[in-house]
């Protein structure tokens, strides 16, 4: 166990840190006070630390709050989080990360707990290693994206009520949507990873949803215009409905070429911290609407497309039950990880703490990393496996049948056809039938 000694030269117990970075995400509040009260269990002060590094990165030591039982006893019902959160990255500058290890040190912390998503992850993992074995981390994975590269199936924290709170938005616009015969582009929160884009669409019965994993190379937008424009002329032709809602993953953005982005008038491409791209500056539900709306017009079509992003209403959402429970257990874990280590566990200076098959395991910071980039690994959808693949079969969206069915295939070129500009089934085929060559249709 880390001992500090005062300059009386009498010994106590290092203190527990506990501070969030990145975006925020439901259970956070959960975890500092699953931590806070299994660790003043265990007689050690639980300092929290507000806004993420920034504070400590600047060597300011008095944005932190010692707390206690009373305080954070109910605070797991609440969304958002109570010491706030910060992108601030200590890692780009030496002397930054420096600094946040001199704070954390001179605030008498042994022990640092850090919940986030990947690049929180990085830089906790930095800090371990730069205090060369003088602070214990542990990092708790919280990310509404569920990219964190965890074994099996094992969801993020944070995920599961994201993904309950956006079911319930889509549904209520698929009710909009077939009452008021007007199709919905619904962008959905996801940096890089699709999963929630997924979790939502299939949950909700979506007419479709499109994330960055099934592209095989970069992502264009004029492709993603064929794959709803695809699925809107089907759904007229095969069942006569012009209503339909599509789920979008935001992380579309992260796999286009700068070069279509730019083109795009009003577009401004802006970085983060850690260098990534800020896809709330980018209004892709609006960009995809005017791009499939405009196709239609081109035609002499009539199509009104309501466009919509979630995301930031689902990050500060009071937690189900599901993520209530799954962050104490967390907290726990980390607890466990840092001041009750077994033989073994105790030769890790920093690692990540995570539920398999009901059992805690322990990451080494190091397994976790791209031995290509040195960065956290993201996890993103296998699109090999049932979930997307079930996912995948109640789409509507172009197949190969589609084209292979000359009767099917008049019916959708008549309904891509208006009374300006007519569209012949070869027309149609040469226009759409990419889509299966290139990305995989289903049978």
């Amino acid at each position: 166990m880390i001992m500090e000694h005062n300059h009386n030269g009498s010994s106590k117990r290092a203190r527990v840190g506990i501070l969030v970075g990145g975006g925020p995400a439901p259970g956070i509040n959960g975890t500092i006070g699953a931590v806070t009260l299994e660790a003043g269990s265990r007689g050690h002060e639980v300092l929290g630390i507000y806004d993420g590094f920034s504070h400590l990165m600047a060597g300011t030591r008095d944005r932190v709050k010692i707390l206690d039982h009373d305080e954070v006893s109910r605070i797991h019902f609440q969304g958002g989080s109570i010491l706030n959160t910060s992108r601030a990255n200590p890692t780009k500058k030496p002397e930054d990360l420096g600094r946040v290890v001199d704070s954390l040190r001179s605030l008498e912390i042994g022990y640092l707990v850090t919940i986030g998503g990947d690049d929180t992850m990085y830089a906790a993992s930095q800090v371990a290693k730069c205090s060369a074995g003088k602070i214990r981390v542990c990092h708790v994975p919280k990310t509404i994206d569920n990219d964190l590269p965890l074994p099996g199936e094992t969801p993020t924290f944070g995920f599961e009520t994201a993904r309950q709170y956006g079911f319930e938005i889509v549904h209520n616009l698929m009710e909009d949507s077939r009452t008021t015969n007007r199709w919905y582009f619904v962008v959905v929160m996801g940096r890089t990873a699709g999963h929630l884009a997924l979790g939502v669409g299939k949950a909700a019965g979506a007419a479709l949803s499109v994330i960055p994993e099934e592209f095989p190379g970069a992502v264009h937008l004029e492709t993603i215009g064929d794959l709803l424009e695809g699925a809107i002329l089907k759904r007229q032709a095969l069942w006569g409905r012009h209503d339909g809602v599509a789920v979008v993953a935001e992380g579309l953005l992260e796999r286009m070429p700068a070069e279509e982005l730019t083109s795009i008038e009003g577009v401004r491409i802006l970085h983060d911290s850690y260098g990534h791209l800020r896809l709330a500056e980018l209004d892709l539900a609006y960009i995809l609407k005017t791009l499939v709306e405009r196709r239609f017009a081109e035609r002499g079509q009539s199509l009104t497309i309501v466009h919509k992003t979630i995301g930031y209403e689902l990050r500060c959402a009071p937690p189900v039950a599901f993520d209530c429970a799954y962050v104490k257990t967390l907290g726990y874990g980390a607890v466990e990880f840092l001041l009750n280590p077994d033989e073994q566990i105790s030769q890790i200076d920093g690692a990540l703490v995570c539920l398999v098959d009901g059992q805690l395991r322990y990451l080494k910071f190091e397994d976790l990393m791209d031995p290509k980039t040195k960065k956290t690994t993201v996890r993103g959808v296998d699109i090999s496996k049932p979930a997307y693949k079930v996912a995948r079969e109640y789409m509507i969206r172009l197949e190969r049948e589609d084209f292979e069915n000359q009767e099917r295939l008049e019916a959708l070129a008549r309904a891509g056809s208006s009374r300006e500009k007519s569209l012949s089934p070869e027309e149609f085929r040469q226009k759409f039938e990419h889509l299966v060559t290139d990305l995989g249709g289903g049978s």
